[in-house]
């Protein structure tokens, strides 16, 4: 075998080689994990955007990635030719050759959340029932009631938002770290009994938990105008409940929610001043407190260097600081939130034809 025509069968076998290592079974790790990366980034940056905007009042465009293909080719050919009867003068005997190809064809889908889904994603308050589901499989207590929660038995959080803003009421605060503590001892439980067509949500309260949430108990019971003899309260849904053994909770919707993060981004001056983006109704509350904001999102003129996720809007940079651990959960929790309000109606996503190769 000559040396022209080892060299084409080695190349050849490296071009379909590599494409067998970058395709097939081989793509799958780094399809799953960068397409997974690359949404979760985008995710971020477009919920970042949408607060910005509705600090500024503008409009909020929300655009679901509802499918996601890849769809490869791999083609190689080797071509030999020989001549049998050389002549003398001639020098070269044969041509030897190899080409391969490589195709990568993504196909992205996207929906814009409109009509009822936006509806039932953003403007429906999250049911009480899906909050005290996060709570008892160990989600924080009072970091959860405060960021979702309008209002327990008539018991009111703290606004920021133009129509309701207002200061907590002192006894939110008490209720919320009463529930949280309950929730560390293991003294709060969460019941669901289903029957004809509905389930019923039961929150407990187990008074043999020790002296220290016996004394939640009767904080709460006092606070919310429960029965004190019952250890077992219904979960409902309002701003007040109708008797003694219920617990109401006046939720926020999603858009709510995004309203009150709004209330953290600093602005720039001059767009205050010039009336270009809404003010803090009653200033920033120092952190720890019950009226301290919910996020804190930082602005410049310079793209950040270190940044949890940013985002450019009117010749400002606008981002989340990648050691405000606070700020970062609360923007893990956006996703689960806008999943709870979420009625269970399937999205419509586009018929896709993808040829075989």
């Amino acid at each position: 075998m000559s040396k022209h025509l080892r060299f084409t069968l080695i190349l050849a076998t490296t071009i379909v080689a590599a494409g067998c290592q970058t395709i097939g079974t081989g793509s799958l790790q780094r399809d799953r994990i960068g397409y997974a990366d690359a949404i979760g980034t985008s995710w971020k940056e477009q919920m970042l955007l949408n607060i910005v905007k509705l600090r500024y009042l503008d409009t909020p465009v929300f655009l679901d990635v509802s499918s996601v293909i890849s769809s490869y080719e791999l083609a190689s050919q080797v071509n030999l030719a020989a001549t049998i009867f050389p002549s003398a003068s001639s020098a070269n005997n044969g041509t030897f050759g190899a080409t391969g190809t490589y195709t990568d064809r993504p196909t992205i889908s996207y929906a814009p959340i409109t009509g009822e889904k936006y509806l039932n994603s953003l403007l429906r308050p999250i049911p009480p029932q899906a909050i005290f589901a996060m709570i008892e499989s160990g989600h924080r207590a009072d970091y959860l009631l405060r960021v979702t929660v309008r209002a327990i038995n008539g018991v009111y959080n703290s606004s920021t938002s133009q129509p309701r803003a207002r200061a907590a009421d002192p006894t939110f605060s008490r209720v919320i770290e009463a529930i949280r503590r309950l929730q560390q001892t293991g003294a709060l439980s969460v019941r669901v009994e289903k029957g004809e067509g509905a389930e019923t949500t039961y929150i407990g309260f187990n008074r043999k938990a020790g002296e220290d949430a016996d004394k939640d108990i009767r904080l709460l019971k006092d606070a919310l105008g429960l029965n004190p003899d019952k250890d077992e309260v219904q979960l409902v849904f309002g701003s007040l409940h109708r008797n003694r053994d219920q617990i109401a909770l006046l939720t926020r919707s999603l858009q709510e929610i995004l309203t009150e993060l709004a209330a953290g981004i600093e602005v720039p001056a001059r767009d205050l001043a010039e009336g270009r983006a809404t003010p803090i109704p009653h200033g920033d509350a120092a952190a720890g407190s019950r009226d301290a904001l919910l996020m804190r999102v930082r602005s410049g003129g310079e793209a950040p260097a270190d940044a949890h996720a940013a985002v450019r809007y009117r010749d400002h940079w606008f981002w989340i600081d990648d050691r405000d651990l606070d700020s970062k959960r609360l923007m893990m929790f956006l996703l689960i939130f806008s999943s709870l309000a979420e009625t269970g109606i399937a999205p419509q996503v586009p018929l896709i034809t993808i040829p075989a190769r």
